[in-house]
């Protein structure tokens, strides 16, 4: 069994720029995130509701139909699955995953070296789990271009939460909104957010209508 000192030692996160490759490949749906779990179970055991789209057939059929409900304010089809009294995944078994080859796509993208990647905290006690585990990771930065992207992801994550309004309601959680940050951090490569403020808001708008 691990120590208390090594249960919350620093962890791996990886070089950045290879990491955002992947994980932006992964928000296209051109892979799945590749997280060093390691065992870790916060994000299954956090009290998080599971978007299944309804393209997702293989998953749907692996879930029972009374573990699901319909997603607010998405199309017919889009559902949500829950989690039971303890804040866990009804599919979490004995610690471990019993839909794995099968799980949603909400599930195969989730990382949680998104929020020390975009500079932000989780807040929630619900989420008290993941903040501790997102907490330890340690990217490495090898090449300027690595420093430069995570100061322009960090960068828009935090114009993101002064300006809330420019992707409506994307980012109505920290989750949502580390994840835009890593989506639009090529707008505060080009620009300086102090600098050119009103210009990225008028690039961010342009998206978010194209989008």
């Amino acid at each position: 069994m691990s120590s208390a000192s090594e249960d919350e030692g620093e962890l791996a996160a990886g070089e950045f720029s290879a990491w955002l490759t992947g994980m932006q490949g992964a928000l296209r749906g051109e892979r799945d995130s590749d997280v060093p779990c390691d065992g870790c179970t916060a994000c299954c055991t956090s009290s998080q509701f599971i978007h299944i789209g309804p393209d997702e057939t293989d998953t749907l059929a692996h879930i029972p139909e009374e573990l699901l409900f319909p997603a607010p304010r998405l199309s017919r089809g889009h559902v949500l699955m829950g989690y039971d009294e303890r804040g866990h995944c009804p599919m979490l078994i004995d610690g471990a995953c019993s839909i794995y080859e099968h799980r949603p796509i909400t599930c195969r993208t989730y990382d949680c070296r998104v929020f020390p990647a975009a500079g932000v905290e989780l807040d929630d006690d619900d989420k008290a789990l993941i903040a501790r585990r997102a907490s330890r990771w340690r990217f490495t930065f090898p090449t300027h271009a690595d420093r430069d992207e995570h100061d322009a992801v960090c960068a828009a994550a935090r114009f993101l939460g002064d300006n809330r309004d420019l992707l409506a309601g994307a980012l109505a959680t920290t989750t949502q909104r580390a994840v835009q940050a890593i989506e639009v951090h090529d707008v505060f490569l080009r620009h300086d957010a102090k600098g050119d403020s009103d210009a990225i808001r008028v690039e961010l708008r342009s998206r978010a209508r194209m989008g």
